[in-house]
């Protein structure tokens, strides 16, 4: 069992003092890092859905409530089919097991995620079908750049040594650990957030107006860059 504390009570009951804390062998961080904020996410926004059919009595849900659903759920399949992933993430392996994360995994993530869903059901917005192509397109070239980017820095994470990674580049940092700088991460220095923020405009734009984009894209974006200090390809 592992504790990481500085003497503060109050950082040390923001940040955690124990890494992994365990009911035997039940691994609460672990366990709370995806599961249940992912699904929670999903439930409330299947939960607006119905909602919105409910309030506007109709028969279908709205198009551009089907498009805020389909992209976050896919979203959330995708984080839990490559769960396994977090195991190499600071989270797991520095942060401790605080209000911070505890508060993130289990309030932000299922509450402020489905903003876009909440929005819809008192602000309907009709959306074309060239209109729906077209966030559907920028919804998936995010995804691409997201999903590549995480795929390869947990690669080489796991096995830098692997024949399938030869071909990426590396330079040493003070620290000891290789810094990546190729592939996906010697276009850009965080791919993986420039994916995410590319997602969540997709997902906001189905809502309407730019000003209504900025304002619930707002809730989402930042959650991405307060982990770029501590989710680099450093590896």
């Amino acid at each position: 069992m592992t504790f990481i504390f500085v003497g503060n009570i109050i950082y040390d009951f923001f940040m955690g003092r124990e890494l992994n804390p365990r009911i035997g062998h039940f691994d609460l961080k672990y366990f709370c890092e995806l599961r249940p904020g992912l699904i929670g996410w999903v439930v409330i926004n299947l939960a607006m859905l119905l909602t919105e059919m409910k309030v506007h009595r109709q028969s279908m849900p709205s198009l551009s409530m089907i498009l805020v659903n389909t992209f976050q759920l896919l979203y959330v399949v995708d984080a839990l089919w490559n769960e396994e992933a977090i195991l190499t993430t600071m989270d797991i392996t520095h942060d401790g097991f605080g209000f911070m994360l505890a508060f993130g995994d289990l309030v932000w993530v299922p509450f402020l995620y489905s903003l876009q869903a909440f929005y819809l059901v008192n602000h309907p917005h009709e959306v074309s079908w060239p209109t729906a192509c077209a966030i559907l397109t920028l919804n998936f070239l995010g995804y691409y750049i997201f999903r590549g980017a995480n795929s390869q820095k947990n690669a080489f994470r796991r096995n830098p040594k692997d024949p399938k990674l030869a071909h990426l580049k590396v330079i040493p940092t003070a620290t000891g650990k290789n810094l990546l700088v190729s592939g996906w991460w010697g276009l850009v220095r965080h791919p993986n957030y420039l994916g995410d923020i590319i997602m969540a405009l997709a997902w906001s734009l189905p809502c309407g107006k730019i000003k209504k984009y900025l304002l619930l894209n707002s809730s989402i974006v930042p959650a991405y860059l307060s982990q770029s200090e501590n989710d680099s390809s450093s590896l």
